[in-house]
């Protein structure tokens, strides 16, 4: 899709000034930050029936993951599924929406859950398209921060995600197209439209979500820390996220890392 008129919103057209302003197109920046299409894979069940009939992933997730039955475990198991969720499904929507100026709402129905011999893929969630029509700015979030909201007290109450875990991960992906650049343009000015960008939203992700500047190697940038853990760690395959805000406090205004474990994207 060519670029619309991305400059009639101020803080898409902030974004693009932003970036021309050190040397990188909007365009292509945008283009590399988004993942490749999954195409067609086997599908479970929909995002939309997880929400009407909550017991179908309480199942899945027993069945794909025999440690989930005990709390601890359950608790991180689906606070990752919902991350996966987060970054893979809504994150490359807005980073649409900043490309081209509009993007389609997402679509429960057209979300899908693949079956876990598939993990190999970016993620287990799989988005496709159904031909609705694009919004412009204005529309996409309202109707995003609605669907966040709607879609929390089923992941807060059926599955036990916590408040803390869900908004954060929510606030990460729609800060995508910020953490696409997140070492490449000048920190102050990108945490200040990131967190002005956030704020949109009427829903609870802007609470949970700080950007802050930081410097890595006498190398300035700026990092999304979360105020809420997805409990990653815990798994066997584990580790820390690179915006986890409560078990890496020391990345902020640090150079303590050794060099095995300096910050990639923002994730």
């Amino acid at each position: 899709m060519a670029v619309t008129e991305v400059c009639g919103d101020p803080w898409l057209a902030s974004y693009r000034h932003l970036l021309t302003g050190h040397g990188l197109s909007p365009q292509n920046t945008l283009n590399s930050a988004l993942a490749q299409d999954a195409g067609q894979r086997p599908a479970l069940f929909s995002l939309a029936q997880v929400l009407a009939r909550p017991e179908l992933l309480e199942n899945q997730l027993l069945e794909d993951y025999p440690d989930a039955c005990r709390p601890r475990m359950h608790k991180a198991r689906v606070s990752v599924l919902h991350q996966s969720l987060a970054l893979q499904v809504i994150a490359p929507r807005v980073l649409q929406l900043f490309r081209d100026g509009v993007c389609a709402p997402l679509n429960p129905d057209r979300i899908f859950l693949c079956p876990l011999e598939l993990a190999d893929a970016p993620s287990r969630w799989v988005n496709l398209n159904d031909g609705q029509t694009p919004l412009a700015p204005e529309e996409f979030i309202e109707i995003t921060a609605d669907q966040m909201q709607a879609w929390y007290p089923v992941f807060r109450q059926s599955f036990g995600v916590s408040p803390g875990a869900y908004w954060s991960s929510v606030g990460l992906a729609l800060g995508a197209p910020f953490s696409a650049v997140w070492n490449q343009v000048d920190p102050e000015a990108l945490c200040a439209l990131a967190t002005s960008w956030l704020a949109r939203f009427e829903c609870e992700a802007n609470r949970y979500i700080d950007w802050i500047p930081a410097e890595f190697s006498q190398q300035r940038c700026a990092l999304p820390q979360r105020r809420g853990c997805c409990l990653k760690y815990l798994l066997p395959d584990g580790g820390y996220c690179g915006t986890c805000g409560i078990y890496r406090r020391d990345r902020i205004g640090s150079v303590r890392e050794s060099a095995s474990d300096k910050p990639g994207p923002p994730t």
